[in-house]
């Protein structure tokens, strides 16, 4: 019998995959990778520019730092130096006037006159009783002498000279008032005369030949309105904060819209000393060289006072503040575009711009305009306009 053969077992390994097949399983493998990374992120960005797009858009302004000094531009009055209303002083009708408005009339020069029919005859009747007064009083005062001659031989009585005395002394008093009564009426008999008190200009009339006239200063009784505009006062309300410095002699330029580009030097010649209890404003009177009539009374000026001020400090437009029951505020934004509230301590105000005391820092962004409903973490959208910087406060820093 044949040995049999020993049984060898099969040496062979389990096949390899094929590199290829490896190579196209990565590959897979990457490509989902990727699509699940990308929907991954895809979703974020979604939601951040969901998030974005639903904050609310702001603009923010850049607080302005003044210098110690600056310019205070405030309103001004401009006035005659001297003005007057010209009233009658006596009853009658125009008779005639001989200037009119944009005269210029000298001091003592006729206006018009007046026909007073009733004063002349009043005065024919007072200088007659006048005369009737004079005699009676003359003859008192003789027979007055001539009884005190005959006191002398004891002829009267000591009464009846006496008497004859004091109706001497009465008579003299009764032409005396004759006589003022006289002075009276041809007073009022001169006033048919208006005459101007000044040197000026007639800025009105109000009157015309045959108008009633009656004596005295009533509504609508004013004939002529005069006015010396050779030099002009200008009265300026200055604020309290600047009341210790509006001193007379106090140097001001004034400007007027209907004179652009032109400015006027005037001088703070006096104060009111004293603030008004209702607006906290001092009256200043400022005085203007006005040879040139250029500038008309009534015009409105605006006045710019060269202001020392104390420390410099930080100024925001009036329309950044929100008003709270904490006290005023303004919404600033941070890095992280997060409003963030500041509460501030305010100074002066200046109309366009208000002073900030504390609480805010030079390159904080201010909100513009920001809605009542703003809260301190709102997350916001700064609009893509540069930020701007807060005007100057009503003039500019020195």
């Amino acid at each position: 019998m044949a040995e049999s053969l020993p049984h060898i077992p099969n040496q062979q390994g389990p096949r390899k995959m094929n590199p290829r097949l490896w190579g196209l399983l990565i590959l897979a493998l990457i490509l989902v990778t990727w699509g699940e990374i990308h929907r991954v992120m895809a979703r974020s960005t979604l939601r951040q520019t969901t998030a974005d797009e639903a904050a609310q858009i702001v603009m923010t302004v850049a607080p302005n730092r003044s210098a110690a000094g600056e310019e205070l531009v405030l309103p001004g009055t401009v006035h005659a130096y001297s003005e007057a209303p010209i009233h009658a002083r006596t009853n009658g009708y125009i008779k005639s006037w001989s200037v009119d408005i944009g005269s210029a009339v000298k001091k003592g020069q006729l206006l018009a006159e007046i026909d007073t029919p009733e004063i002349d005859q009043q005065l024919a009747q007072a200088i007659a009783d006048l005369a009737t007064a004079r005699a009676n009083e003359a003859l008192a005062n003789r027979t007055n002498t001539r009884w005190k001659a005959l006191l002398v031989t004891e002829s009267v009585s000591k009464q009846d000279a006496d008497e004859k005395d004091g109706d001497a002394d009465a008579k003299r008093a009764i032409a005396e008032s004759a006589a003022a009564n006289v002075s009276r009426l041809r007073q009022l008999e001169s006033f048919k005369r208006v005459i101007a008190p000044f040197d000026g200009v007639i800025t009105a009339r109000n009157t015309d030949i045959g108008a009633l006239i009656n004596a005295g200063e009533s509504a609508g009784s004013e004939l002529f309105r005069l006015a010396d505009t050779r030099k002009l006062r200008i009265y300026v309300q200055v604020p309290e904060p600047y009341a210790a410095a509006a001193k007379p002699g106090l140097q001001a330029e004034l400007k007027f819209s209907e004179q652009a580009g032109k400015g006027y030097e005037a001088t703070a010649v006096r104060t009111a000393n004293a603030l008004d209890p209702i607006l906290r404003t001092l009256q200043v009177e400022l005085e203007l060289d006005n040879a040139q009539r250029e500038v008309f009374p009534g015009a409105y000026a605006e006045v710019h006072f060269k202001i020392a001020g104390n420390l410099p400090s930080l100024r925001l437009p009036a329309n950044t503040v929100l008003f709270r029951a904490p006290g005023p505020q303004v919404a600033t934004v941070d890095s992280q575009h997060r409003i963030r509230l500041k509460s501030i301590a305010q100074g002066r105000d200046f109309g366009g711009t208000i002073e900030v005391l504390s609480g805010l820092n030079p390159d904080d962004a201010v909100v513009i305009n920001p809605p009542d409903s703003i809260v301190d973490g709102a997350t916001v959208r700064v609009s893509s306009s540069p930020s701007v910087q807060a005007p100057k406060p009503a003039g500019k820093s020195t």
